[in-house]
């Protein structure tokens, strides 16, 4: 096992970092990683309080600091300390301002300025957890998606994940014994998608899950002939109505929500275009 110390320094909230560090780590395995993470760093005297710490545990720096003098200072002192040292979106930056013709701004955390973007992606946040797990039907012409599918087949999580995109989304469970609202064959804007999983595979989280609440792990929630039950019942309801069915068994949720945008670009005539 490789013991690595990672420092992530960012002038604004450092999601984007964290991101980018969370995808290169996961091509590697047997390594034990401890993360040094410092969010808005902007000033040299709070820089210099945090190069004390890399000194103390050196390792890997991955920095996104606009601010030149910061910047430099950061990257004189890690060449000083014989650190490696990496800046990933430099190369995307410098790629567009040549082919855009213009010079980056600059500007720390500018794409998490509060512009009309961002409040479109707090209504549908709070849109898609009003309308969670059948609640709130009367609203459902409102949505953009509307995710239908057998209880633990990873409707709520998807559903979110495409709010954090912009995308107001309505979700239902698909219970035999209690049919759906007409209202959800009758909807004319949202896209309506059925999502669908192996029977083994939901028996699995459905058994987590009650474990997990301290619940009888054998019921019919996870009997192997009712979950077959209902994932047919499912499906038949999704090729009556025509709606396109993803399969999430061996997908995760954001490969879902990827599945989902891709469908809704295609409803659109648009480009498919995922991030």
């Amino acid at each position: 096992m490789i013991r690595l110390h990672l420092h992530l320094l960012s002038d604004s909230t450092g999601e984007t970092l964290e991101n980018i560090a969370k995808a290169a780590l996961a091509q590697f395995d047997d390594v034990e990683t401890v993360r040094h993470f410092w969010p808005m760093v902007r000033t040299e005297a709070h820089l210099d309080r945090i190069l004390q710490e890399i000194a103390q545990n050196p390792g890997l720096v991955i920095y996104t600091l606009v601010n030149p003098a910061t910047r430099g200072a950061l990257e004189q002192r890690c060449q000083a300390l014989g650190l490696p040292m990496v800046a990933p979106l430099d190369r995307v930056t410098d790629a567009l301002s040549d082919l855009l013709g213009q010079q980056a701004k600059g500007r720390p955390g500018r794409q998490h300025a509060l512009d009309a973007a961002y409040f479109e992606r707090v209504d549908a946040i709070q849109f898609t957890i009003a309308h969670d797990d059948g609640i709130g039907a009367e609203d459902w012409e409102e949505a953009d998606v509307v995710l239908a599918g057998v209880s633990r087949s990873s409707k709520t999580p998807t559903a979110i994940y495409l709010a954090n995109r912009g995308y107001k989304v309505a979700n239902i469970p698909i219970v035999v014994e209690s049919p759906p609202p007409a209202l959800l064959y009758r909807l004319k804007k949202p896209l309506v998608v059925g999502l669908t999983t192996s029977a083994d595979r939901l028996i699995q989280v459905r058994r987590n899950r009650l474990l997990s609440l301290n619940q009888a792990p054998e019921t019919a929630y996870v009997d192997q002939e009712s979950v077959s039950r209902e994932i047919a019942f499912a499906r038949r309801m999704f090729a009556d109505n025509g709606w396109p069915v993803i399969d999430v068994t061996r997908r995760s949720i954001e490969e879902t929500a990827a599945a989902v945008i891709a469908l809704c670009n295609e409803r659109q005539g648009n480009a498919v275009v995922t991030d």
